[in-house]
């Protein structure tokens, strides 16, 4: 992975953070987003101490300006991307469909699906031949959680573009990897289940190591689907 880029959204923290350590413990400059400044500096600060090359941009992957800003600064830094991880993810509160806010219900489709869509769009024209894209799903993308109807439609969808883009994609080189996760230990519990069994999840740093694997497979092999479900079993 040394001296090849990679552009992590939601690289600021959880399982976002947890990829851009690993890979810049390999070599790997990183580009890293979120929506808070001040959580992306101090992430950058702590990539620090891999002596490569950390740039943390705002962008909310659901503004299609800010995406193709995003882009336009990672392409006059670095030239190119090798490496895009669509990791930038919300939920909504634990509600029946009956219950479920429109506004809700936008704000997951718009980050966990259409983000994905315009990250990848604007980020393409960057990547070449061995370039690689990580979607970070969730089993929520093949199975179904009651009161999480926006979550798992989001997840559903973005497994479905996963698959188109494997399609479109194989012809150039480039793979398309859909990160298929169980309960990791992150903030996200907080906004539906708060009370969530932490110590029996997965740490982002155990899905980090998963993925650096992954990419370091060589051109002619790859895997479709990356399916970690930790070992203590369902939540």
């Amino acid at each position: 992975m040394r001296g090849k880029v990679a552009l992590i959204t939601g690289g600021g923290q959880g399982i976002g953070l947890a990829i851009a350590h690993a890979l810049a413990a390999e070599g790997c400059d990183v580009v890293i987003t979120g929506r808070t400044l001040s959580t992306l500096k101090k992430s950058a600060t702590q990539l620090a101490k891999y002596k490569v090359q950390v740039m943390p941009v705002v962008c909310d992957v659901r503004d299609e300006d800010a995406v193709a800003a995003m882009v336009a600064a990672a392409r006059k830094k670095f030239q190119r991307l090798d490496v895009v991880i669509n990791n930038a993810g919300v939920a909504h509160e634990s509600l029946p469909v009956a219950k479920l806010p429109l506004e809700a219900w936008r704000q997951v489709i718009d980050t966990n699906l259409t983000g994905t869509f315009l990250v990848t769009r604007a980020a393409l024209p960057l990547m070449k031949r061995g370039g690689t894209i990580v979607n970070n799903l969730s089993i929520a993308a093949k199975t179904a959680f009651p009161n999480m109807a926006g979550y798992v439609a989001a997840k559903h969808g973005a497994l479905g573009l996963t698959k188109t883009l494997r399609e479109e994609l194989r012809p150039k080189g480039i793979r398309v990897i859909a990160l298929m996760l169980g309960a990791v230990d992150t903030d996200i519990w907080d906004s539906f289940w708060p009370g969530a069994p932490r110590r029996r999840m997965m740490s982002p740093r155990t899905v980090a190591s998963a993925v650096v694997n992954a990419l370091r497979l060589p051109e002619d092999g790859s895997v479709d689907e990356l399916v970690i479900t930790g070992a203590a079993g369902p939540v």
